[in-house]
């Protein structure tokens, strides 16, 4: 039997306790406010995993099952789970720690179903702060009944923080030509969301775009002019190009305070004590308008000042300033000049990343937060073997150099094109690795999260994930940078695997058919996004096949007929679209079919 995290105490011995229909919840007198909440999670859960969903009461009764209890002595996240002889008792350190522990015994249900095996459980975290950061701006918006599954789904596995990254995809007012194009999320979605993760003791943190990255912002014709490179609008819009320009000028008085009243619109929206302001990748600072003036004083200068500001705007309404740590990495001395509040949050996101970021900046005294990421980024499926190395490498620095939390990420670079729950397993290994500094290995962990997750008795599932995203030679990302003009056609030594790698994704495609009897509703969905991914990834190879030929002049390494294929691309997008459409908001989807289009123009040309 799995728990996921790993607890940090278990023992189990002979025999089981039978939960039978007669029975009930019962909340001590000592239950804590939202216990009830907690009891109808795991009354769902046994419905769903034995047919029937026991009776709650509160008080007391000769005919408890599983009695749910606070005891203030013990830490807020910390809770113990006894199995035994006369029933299942859960007690917590306070809500969070009973919900832990319901959470625990929803998964072992989910294993064994009525039959619990007698089981001892002592179990907190390693790391105080375990959230989960979801891109919401590029690409994809999510539908809010999306959200709550999502919310659903970190608190499953004990993360208590949630950070949606907003450019400018909510529905600021005064500002409809920034967002008119988009579907864009409301105040009400807003505080509906925040009063929903509350109940899972989520604290859903409010992050904006405050300095770089805001490109729709800047390439306004009200606001165009508070760019720091001159004229942004006469660029074409391009996946590619949005993400690498449109910092704003922070000379300009006008920019402060239109930031300013971005973050009066959002914050009060959230009960979160903090709030992220980005200020990440400020590529274009000192090189347009301020260019004389960074030669005077540095960038450095520039850059510390406007997010100094900003830091103590943000504390002066009573709440904690976030900001991503890649900018101040460089010289993490000046972190003495920001608030004693702010938290920099440390990113690193490579299979092989190293600890001298989170080194440098616990050296600078930085309160901070490692995150990692799912590396599904300009992918079709996430790099799971990736994702696992980063995250463990990213939780491990943090416990080793004492960081307040872990955050791991989920970007959607190049129009989100990846099914959001591609990220499920990387999620939960954030989740896992934050919580029990115990890592199990990348095999074990995936057999793991595909029996408690998606309820894959085989054990197989998230191992076969895993593959697909292998199975290719030509990429999204290249195949955008080639359409937008940015890239060349991949040169058809590269290709010369092509035919391997299609022979590849049949034999995936066909073992995941092969699964599909006896799983989860919501896992056989995922599986046919997983095949929906895989026939684009088919579509792009012979693509790049195709491109090859026509910009080279070379023999094509497999026959392919352009107009057949362009007629091939528009049916599968058919298909995608339906998909996409099914947990996200229209959203930016128009940019998506733009390449599939130009392709299959391209194609029949």
């Amino acid at each position: 039997m799995y728990i996921i995290p790993e607890p940090q105490e278990m023992t189990q011995r002979e025999g089981q306790y039978t939960i039978t229909f007669d029975q009930k919840i019962v909340i001590a007198s000592s239950g804590g406010v939202n216990a009830y909440e907690y009891a109808k999670l795991l009354q769902e859960e046994l419905r769903a995993c034995t047919g029937y969903g026991l009776a709650i009461t509160r008080g007391s009764s000769c005919k408890a099952a599983v009695t749910l209890a606070v005891d203030c002595a013990m830490g807020e996240e910390e809770y113990r789970l006894d199995v035994q002889e006369d029933g299942i008792r859960i007690t917590g350190g306070a809500d969070r720690g009973l919900l832990y522990g319901v959470q625990t015994l929803r998964q072992m249900v989910r294993q064994t179903g009525a039959c619990i095996p007698y089981t001892a459980i002592h179990d907190y975290p390693a790391i105080k702060n375990r959230g989960f950061y979801h891109d919401v701006t590029r690409g994809r918006i999510p539908t809010l009944s999306y959200l709550k599954k999502l919310a659903d789904n970190i608190a499953f596995y004990k993360m208590n923080q949630l950070q949606l990254y907003v450019e400018h995809t909510f529905l600021f007012e005064g500002l409809s030509e920034m967002w008119r194009d988009d579907t864009p999320l409301t105040a009400q979605d807003i505080l509906e969301f925040d009063a929903y993760c509350r109940k899972l003791n989520i604290e859903l943190v409010p992050n904006i775009s405050c300095f770089g990255h805001l490109y729709k912002l800047l390439r306004t014709k009200s606001y165009e002019h508070l760019c720091e490179i001159p004229d942004p609008r006469k660029e074409p819009f391009g996946l590619r190009y949005r993400m690498m320009h449109h910092t704003i000028d922070v000379s300009d008085e006008e920019s402060m305070a239109l930031i300013k009243s971005l973050i009066d619109q959002f914050m009060p929206l959230f009960t979160s004590e903090h709030f992220n302001i980005g200020a990440d990748e400020t590529f274009d600072l000192g090189k347009g308008k301020n260019l004389e003036k960074a030669e005077q004083i540095g960038i450095k200068r520039l850059y510390i000042d406007f997010v100094k500001e900003l830091c103590e705007y943000v504390v002066s309404k009573g709440k904690k300033p976030m900001f991503w740590g890649d900018i101040i990495c460089d010289f993490p001395e000046v972190i003495k000049e920001l608030p004693a509040q702010t938290i920099c949050l440390n990113w690193g996101y490579e299979k092989e990343q190293s600890d001298e970021p989170t080194k440098k900046l616990a050296a600078a005294g930085a309160v901070q937060y490692n995150c990692p990421g799912v590396s599904g980024w300009n992918q079709f499926v996430n790099r799971l073997d990736v994702a696992y190395e980063n995250i463990k490498r990213m939780c491990t620095y943090a416990l080793q150099y004492g960081t307040e939390g872990v955050l791991t990420t989920d970007w959607g670079d190049y129009g989100h094109i990846n099914h959001p729950d591609f990220g499920i397993p990387g999620r939960i290994y954030g989740a896992a690795f934050s919580w029990n500094r115990n890592i199990p290995d990348f095999d074990e962990i995936n057999r793991r999260i595909s029996r408690v997750e998606f309820g894959d008795v085989s054990e197989k599932l998230v191992g076969v994930m895993a593959d697909i995203s292998h199975c290719q030679v030509f990429n999204w990302e290249e195949a955008v940078r080639y359409i937008e003009g940015a890239g060349t056609a991949p040169e058809m030594d590269k290709l010369s695997g092509v035919a391997k790698v299609l022979e590849k994704m049949d034999c995936i495609a066909d073992e995941l058919r092969h699964m599909t009897p006896g799983l989860p509703e919501q896992t056989l969905s995922i599986i046919h996004a997983c095949l929906i991914a895989i026939r684009g990834m088919e579509l792009l190879q012979k693509i790049g096949v195709a491109v090859s030929a026509q910009d080279y002049h070379t023999e094509p390494v497999l026959p392919v007929e352009g107009a057949t294929l362009a007629g091939e691309l528009e049916e599968w997008f058919m298909y995608y679209k339906e998909e996409w459409r099914s947990v996200s908001r229209e959203s930016e989807l128009y940019q998506l079919q733009d390449v599939m289009f130009r392709y299959a123009d391209l194609l029949r040309g």
